[in-house]
């Protein structure tokens, strides 16, 4: 019998690998309806859909590794790099999906949660207030008008596979929709921003920085109590409170 795996599990959802098969348990059925109808639309590699009996979806394993993770040095080339930036690029071109995602939040909406929790993280003394404020500020630009686009909406590295230089496959699509086109490549340059140049070069347009910037402040300072309270540690090295202490 293949070992049962645990890829990650809390309190909102867990995912399993039994071999090749990984088996995502959700409470919440509307996320895994966002999933599968994300992976028959977009034009980029995905997992292939064995089954699904809610409350679980199982997918096949998708060849060669991740780009990398956060907190670790990537050992990807820039050749891949690129090449997860042009796919990218195809993701936001399609044509768009019928609602909005993770990274098309509303504005109004966003920004308010944003200074909640900053409130929050001050007066509970998890982050120092400078480092706050100054990760607020420069989360600003992030909140701004932007052209949708078909998003990904969790594109952290973890979820792009590589083999050698060619993308084999993006996996996790339950955040996906129409939204900020740059909110998905700050998310797949979060904690290595040695690598933006890469991915901006394989994407093959300009992009606003100081606005992949502002999302890489916003959705730290949106993270860091959540992961601490869901058994993840954001004072790791390399991990979100060091993405907030580069801004400095």
């Amino acid at each position: 019998m293949d070992e049962v795996k645990v890829v990650v599990a809390h309190s909102e959802r867990a995912t399993l690998r039994v071999g090749d098969v990984f088996l995502k348990v959700d409470a919440d059925q509307a996320r895994i309806d966002v999933e599968v109808e994300a992976m028959a639309l977009v034009p980029v590699p995905t997992p292939e859909v064995l089954w699904r009996r809610p409350p679980v979806l199982a997918i096949a394993a998708v060849p060669g590794t991740a780009l990398g993770r956060l907190g670790e040095p990537s050992t990807a080339s820039p050749a891949a790099w690129a090449a997860a930036g042009a796919a990218v690029r195809k993701l936001h071109d399609a044509p768009l999906p019928p609602r909005p995602g993770r990274a098309g939040r509303d504005l109004d909406e966003l920004a308010a949660e944003l200074d909640g929790e900053c409130e929050r993280l001050v007066a509970d003394g998890v982050l120092p207030a400078d480092l706050v404020t100054r990760n607020r500020q420069v989360a600003e630009a992030a909140l701004r008008p932007w052209p949708p686009a078909f998003t990904h909406g969790d594109l952290q590295i973890a979820h792009v596979f590589v083999d050698g230089d060619e993308i084999t496959g993006i996996i996790d699509w339950s955040e996906a929709g129409r939204g900020d086109a740059l909110y998905d490549l700050a998310t797949l340059t979060l904690g290595h921003e040695e690598h933006l140049g890469d991915v901006i070069a394989g994407y093959g347009t300009d992009v606003d920085l100081d606005v992949i910037r502002a999302w890489w402040s916003l959705r730290s300072l949106l993270a860091v109590r959540w992961l601490a309270e869901h058994g993840f540690d954001p004072s790791a090295p390399g991990c979100e409170v060091d993405v907030l202490r580069s801004r400095l």
